[in-house]
């Protein structure tokens, strides 16, 4: 989670600090879904490498925007999912979803 010092000034600067990445939103919109396991959703994620997705979930995770649960199995089974923060943001990215949705419905009606 960001500290009172890394807070940016602006609300919208904050947003964008904590999911301000396409992985990032790529990420969030599998995960509005439902719980994923790492290797889904590096498969679901086209071009996003290994690295990077392991980056993102654990800046993800660090900001409380995301739970990561280890089952006690053999062999050991990770989930992602959202956290009760992570959430929270399901308004405005289904915002974002409708907006770009339009956006696609405006550029095919004008060619």
């Amino acid at each position: 989670m960001l500290t009172k010092a890394e807070l940016p000034e602006c609300p919208v600067a904050t947003t964008l600090q904590l999911i301000g990445n396409k992985w990032k939103m790529l990420i969030l919109r599998n995960l509005l879904v439902r719980p994923w396991r790492f290797n889904e959703m590096l498969r679901s994620i086209p071009g996003i490498s290994q690295k990077v997705l392991t980056d993102n979930l654990r800046a993800l995770e660090s900001d409380e925007i995301i739970t990561r649960t280890v089952f006690p199995e053999v062999p050991p089974r990770v989930e992602y999912a959202l956290s009760d923060l992570g959430e929270s943001m399901r308004p405005i990215i289904k915002a974002m979803e409708a907006w770009g949705t339009g956006y696609q419905q405006l550029v095919r009606e004008s060619k």
